[in-house]
């Protein structure tokens, strides 16, 4: 559905605006479509991208389903098994722009929401600011399911010396080719999946050094339904308490796949330890004998196990010494894309978000999370989409809905489930 500025958006109120057309928005939407809240007239999404397929659109061309991670299915639509061959980011981008036309959502995009304002905290309307083509349009609220994800904010830590590097930088989301790193000796920094499939697709074509603050943490736990409601188990206890979410790989740990196993063994996937400065042509690792940090016991599991379950992927240079490099390649993370909200003072002292459930921001009964803590994996967006759509319908439930600007409604009555559902209650 195309939803145009002029007609729909200008000093326009909603009842639910949603932002972000990612797996958790999307999610989202289809319950509140559902439930019969009509996109168009209850709701609208705003997303920043240029089309359907959320980050997945932006990821690179070597980067398929056969490669990674599977993709969680969207409520109601099945994925199918499409080519593994395939670079994901066309199939994602293809499979939200059918689920979009599929249940007819208003999706206004390209949309940067800049941010997110109230007069009173906790309470009364909720007043967005959005770029839209370069213009800038405001509407408001009643609640606001945000659901912007991590991709638009990559996290590279301060390290003495990095603006004096002379050589490339780059983050996870500037990768497209690994060509651009031929001949080039490249510096791998982070411990995470993505570092050691980048890892051993740089090998082919020139000399990497691997950097990790901890040992590799390889884990020889299967990772099944069980190892998965163990992971956000304890990133929920996390964000319900009002801490930030932490990084990916000290909850998930690495699976000792037959690849992996290979890198180990041929010398790709060791760790050097963490470097502590970085000069203009390389960096300097202070070299170290001290075995392994011990595990930690703040209820994420070990981020270095006393017994690490591949030992060899550890040698930190042992004494200190410079490493010529000419590129930095940092896959360090990201952090939640929450700057919009800033206005709404929603961080605690510790630097999370307290939260009253998975997705219901505790101290502001207008806003929900999606996407965020543990809700930020493929399967939990789609489970905190679900969430926070039944929530939310419950605190409509009894309110009279605001009054709208005057402008013609868009889209009709939900249809039944689309096709191929699997009704989830």
């Amino acid at each position: 559905m195309v939803c145009r500025i002029n007609e729909l958006l200008v000093d326009s109120h909603w009842s639910v605006v949603i932002i972000g057309a990612g797996q958790a928005g999307l999610s989202a939407a289809h319950y509140l479509w559902r439930d019969g809240l009509v996109p168009g007239r209850d709701f609208i999404i705003l997303d920043a991208g240029d089309g359907p397929g959320g980050a997945w659109r932006e990821r690179w061309d070597s980067l398929t389903l056969g490669t990674t991670n599977h993709i969680s299915d969207l409520p109601g639509f099945p994925l199918g098994r499409p080519n593994p061959n395939v670079p994901a980011s066309r199939v994602v981008s293809d499979y939200y722009d059918q689920f979009e036309r599929e249940l007819e959502l208003c999706v206004v995009r390209p949309a940067d929401v800049s941010s997110v304002t109230s007069e009173e905290r906790g309470a009364g309307i909720l007043h967005i600011t959005t770029d839209i083509d370069g213009q800038r349009v405001r509407l408001s609220t009643d609640f606001l399911i945000n659901a912007t994800g991590t991709w638009t904010q990559p996290y590279v830590p301060f390290v003495p010396g990095i603006g004096d590097f002379e050589g490339r930088q780059l983050h996870t989301v500037n990768f497209r080719d690994v060509e651009d790193f031929r001949g080039l000796r490249t510096l791998v920094v982070g411990g995470g999946i993505s570092a050691t499939q980048f890892l051993l697709q740089l090998a082919e074509v020139t000399d990497t050094v691997w950097a990790t603050r901890r040992p590799p943490n390889f884990t020889t736990r299967e990772f099944d339904g069980q190892w998965g409601l163990e992971v956000e188990r304890a990133v929920r206890e996390r964000t319900l308490s009002g801490l930030a979410p932490a990084s990916v790989v000290r909850t998930t740990g690495l699976p000792i796949r037959r690849e992996f196993r290979e890198g180990v063994d041929s010398g790709v996937l060791v760790s050097r330890g963490m470097f502590d400065r970085i000069l203009p042509h390389g960096v300097h690792f202070p070299g170290t004998t001290e075995s392994p940090p011990p595990t930690t016991s703040d209820g994420l599991g070990p981020s270095a196990n006393d017994v690490l379950a591949v030992p060899e992927s550890w040698a930190p240079f042992a004494t200190a010494r410079v490493e010529e490099i000419d590129v930095i390649f940092w896959n360090t993370g990201f952090r939640a894309a929450l700057k919009h909200l800033a206005p709404l003072h929603l961080r605690t002292p510790e630097g999370g978000i307290a939260m009253d459930t998975e997705v219901a921001v505790r101290d502001d009964p207008r806003l929900f999370l999606v996407g965020y803590g543990s809700a930020s994996s493929t399967l939990g967006a789609t489970r905190a989409g679900r969430i926070a759509a039944r929530e939310l319908l419950k605190r409509m439930s009894g309110r009279q809905r605001s009054p709208r600007s005057s402008r013609p409604e868009a889209g009709a009555e939900p249809s039944p489930e689309p096709t191929g559902n699997t009704a989830e209650s």
